[in-house]
Protein backbone atom coordinates (compact mmCIF):
# COMPACT_ATOMS: atom_id res chain seq x y z
CA UNK A 1 0.00 0.00 0.00
CA UNK A 2 1.49 3.67 -0.37
CA UNK A 3 1.57 6.22 2.43
CA UNK A 4 1.63 10.17 1.61
CA UNK A 5 4.11 12.19 3.08
CA UNK A 6 4.41 16.02 3.37
CA UNK A 7 7.59 17.95 4.28
CA UNK A 8 6.84 20.86 7.03
CA UNK A 9 8.37 23.67 7.77
CA UNK A 10 8.64 24.59 11.23
CA UNK A 11 8.07 27.72 12.17
CA UNK A 12 9.22 29.95 14.60
CA UNK A 13 6.42 30.43 15.91
CA UNK A 14 5.31 27.16 16.48
CA UNK A 15 7.42 26.93 19.95
CA UNK A 16 5.89 27.53 22.92
CA UNK A 17 7.49 29.24 26.48
CA UNK A 18 9.72 25.96 26.30
CA UNK A 19 11.30 25.83 23.33
CA UNK A 20 9.71 22.77 21.61
CA UNK A 21 6.84 23.10 18.83
CA UNK A 22 3.41 23.97 20.76
CA UNK A 23 1.11 20.53 20.76
CA UNK A 24 -1.57 22.66 18.66
CA UNK A 25 1.17 23.55 16.16
CA UNK A 26 1.27 19.38 15.87
CA UNK A 27 -2.17 19.39 15.05
CA UNK A 28 -2.10 21.96 12.49
CA UNK A 29 0.86 20.06 11.22
CA UNK A 30 -1.30 17.04 10.67
CA UNK A 31 -4.00 19.55 9.20
CA UNK A 32 -1.44 20.55 6.83
CA UNK A 33 -0.46 17.15 5.56
CA UNK A 34 -4.05 15.86 5.09
CA UNK A 35 -5.02 19.07 2.93
CA UNK A 36 -1.76 18.50 0.98
CA UNK A 37 -3.05 14.74 0.80
CA UNK A 38 -6.30 14.90 -0.41
CA UNK A 39 -6.02 18.40 -2.61
CA UNK A 40 -3.25 17.74 -4.05
CA UNK A 41 -3.48 14.17 -4.90
CA UNK A 42 -6.51 14.16 -5.65
CA UNK A 43 -7.75 16.85 -7.43
CA UNK A 44 -10.68 15.04 -9.06
CA UNK A 45 -11.74 11.86 -7.66
CA UNK A 46 -10.93 12.24 -3.62
CA UNK A 47 -11.43 15.45 -3.13
CA UNK A 48 -15.05 15.97 -2.91
CA UNK A 49 -14.04 14.57 1.04
CA UNK A 50 -13.41 18.10 1.51
CA UNK A 51 -15.50 20.15 -0.90
CA UNK A 52 -18.59 18.21 -0.31
CA UNK A 53 -17.39 18.84 3.34
CA UNK A 54 -15.84 16.53 6.00
CA UNK A 55 -15.71 16.80 10.08
CA UNK A 56 -12.69 15.95 12.18
CA UNK A 57 -14.49 12.93 14.76
CA UNK A 58 -11.48 12.62 16.92
CA UNK A 59 -7.58 13.52 17.04
CA UNK A 60 -5.25 11.17 19.25
CA UNK A 61 -1.45 12.25 19.54
CA UNK A 62 1.35 10.13 21.51
CA UNK A 63 4.43 12.69 21.68
CA UNK A 64 7.29 10.56 21.53
CA UNK A 65 10.47 13.13 21.37
CA UNK A 66 10.35 16.70 21.54
CA UNK A 67 10.55 18.64 18.68
CA UNK A 68 12.11 21.80 18.36
CA UNK A 69 12.37 24.88 15.32
CA UNK A 70 15.43 23.63 12.96
CA UNK A 71 15.38 24.97 9.35
CA UNK A 72 15.04 21.68 8.07
CA UNK A 73 10.79 20.42 7.28
CA UNK A 74 9.66 17.57 9.25
CA UNK A 75 8.32 14.38 7.88
CA UNK A 76 4.76 13.81 8.03
CA UNK A 77 3.63 10.31 6.81
CA UNK A 78 0.22 9.34 6.56
CA UNK A 79 -1.53 6.88 4.97
CA UNK A 80 -5.41 5.19 5.77
CA UNK A 81 -5.15 2.62 8.60
CA UNK A 82 -9.84 2.51 8.66
CA UNK A 83 -12.12 2.85 5.99
CA UNK A 84 -15.87 2.33 6.98
CA UNK A 85 -19.02 3.65 5.43
CA UNK A 86 -19.35 6.62 7.11
CA UNK A 87 -15.69 7.28 8.70
CA UNK A 88 -12.07 6.57 7.65
CA UNK A 89 -9.24 7.06 9.98
CA UNK A 90 -5.67 8.16 9.22
CA UNK A 91 -2.51 7.48 10.89
CA UNK A 92 0.85 9.48 10.93
CA UNK A 93 4.19 9.30 11.50
CA UNK A 94 5.66 12.88 12.55
CA UNK A 95 9.83 11.79 12.33
CA UNK A 96 12.93 13.08 10.39
CA UNK A 97 15.32 9.78 9.03
CA UNK A 98 16.48 9.09 12.76
CA UNK A 99 14.07 10.69 15.18
CA UNK A 100 10.05 9.42 15.90
CA UNK A 101 8.76 12.44 17.04
CA UNK A 102 4.70 11.48 17.44
CA UNK A 103 2.14 9.21 16.31
CA UNK A 104 -1.35 10.08 15.77
CA UNK A 105 -4.76 9.55 14.21
CA UNK A 106 -7.46 11.14 13.02
CA UNK A 107 -10.77 10.21 12.17
CA UNK A 108 -13.11 11.88 9.54
CA UNK A 109 -16.55 11.65 8.70
CA UNK A 110 -17.97 13.03 5.33
CA UNK A 111 -20.85 15.90 6.13
CA UNK A 112 -23.15 17.59 4.46
CA UNK A 113 -23.49 21.26 5.52
CA UNK A 114 -26.27 21.95 3.35
CA UNK A 115 -28.53 19.45 5.18
CA UNK A 116 -26.75 19.37 8.81
CA UNK A 117 -26.12 15.94 8.78
CA UNK A 118 -23.56 13.16 8.27
CA UNK A 119 -23.23 11.29 4.92
CA UNK A 120 -21.57 8.35 3.44
CA UNK A 121 -18.39 8.26 2.05
CA UNK A 122 -18.63 7.92 -1.78
CA UNK A 123 -17.61 4.82 -4.05
CA UNK A 124 -15.26 7.17 -6.01
CA UNK A 125 -13.56 8.85 -2.34
CA UNK A 126 -13.31 4.95 -1.47
CA UNK A 127 -11.68 4.16 -4.27
CA UNK A 128 -9.35 7.20 -3.96
CA UNK A 129 -8.88 6.05 0.04
CA UNK A 130 -8.49 2.35 -0.37
CA UNK A 131 -5.10 3.45 -2.20
CA UNK A 132 -3.28 4.33 0.70
CA UNK A 133 -5.73 2.19 3.35
CA UNK A 134 -2.86 -0.15 5.49
CA UNK A 135 -4.89 -1.68 8.37
CA UNK A 136 -2.88 -1.90 11.55
CA UNK A 137 -2.87 -1.07 14.77
CA UNK A 138 0.70 -0.87 15.18
CA UNK A 139 0.93 2.88 14.88
CA UNK A 140 -2.09 4.08 16.76
CA UNK A 141 -1.37 6.48 19.47
CA UNK A 142 -2.08 4.15 22.70
CA UNK A 143 -1.67 5.13 26.10
CA UNK A 144 0.71 2.96 27.10
CA UNK A 145 3.68 4.59 28.91
CA UNK A 146 1.24 7.03 30.45
CA UNK A 147 1.24 7.60 34.49
CA UNK A 148 -0.94 4.50 35.49
CA UNK A 149 -3.39 7.35 36.78
CA UNK A 150 -3.41 9.67 33.71
CA UNK A 151 -3.74 6.09 31.85
CA UNK A 152 -6.98 5.11 33.86
CA UNK A 153 -8.30 8.52 33.52
CA UNK A 154 -8.56 8.56 30.09
CA UNK A 155 -9.42 4.60 29.44
CA UNK A 156 -12.83 5.65 31.59
CA UNK A 157 -14.16 8.49 29.12
CA UNK A 158 -17.05 7.59 27.12
CA UNK A 159 -16.28 7.22 23.01
CA UNK A 160 -18.64 7.08 20.53
CA UNK A 161 -19.61 3.97 18.81
CA UNK A 162 -17.68 3.83 15.17
CA UNK A 163 -19.60 4.23 12.51
CA UNK A 164 -22.24 6.42 14.46
CA UNK A 165 -22.31 10.16 14.17
CA UNK A 166 -25.13 11.61 15.78
CA UNK A 167 -25.29 16.14 15.86
CA UNK A 168 -27.42 17.95 17.67
CA UNK A 169 -28.87 20.98 15.83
Amino acid sequence: MTRHTYHCPIRWSDMDLYGVVNNVSLLRYLEEARVDFIFRLAPTEGDAFFRGGSVVVEHRIRYVKRLVHRHEPVAVEMWVSELQSATVSIDYLVKDDETLYATASTTMAPFDFSRGRPRRISDAEHAFLENYLEPSGRSRPSMSGLPATMGSRLARAPRPRRGTLRFRR
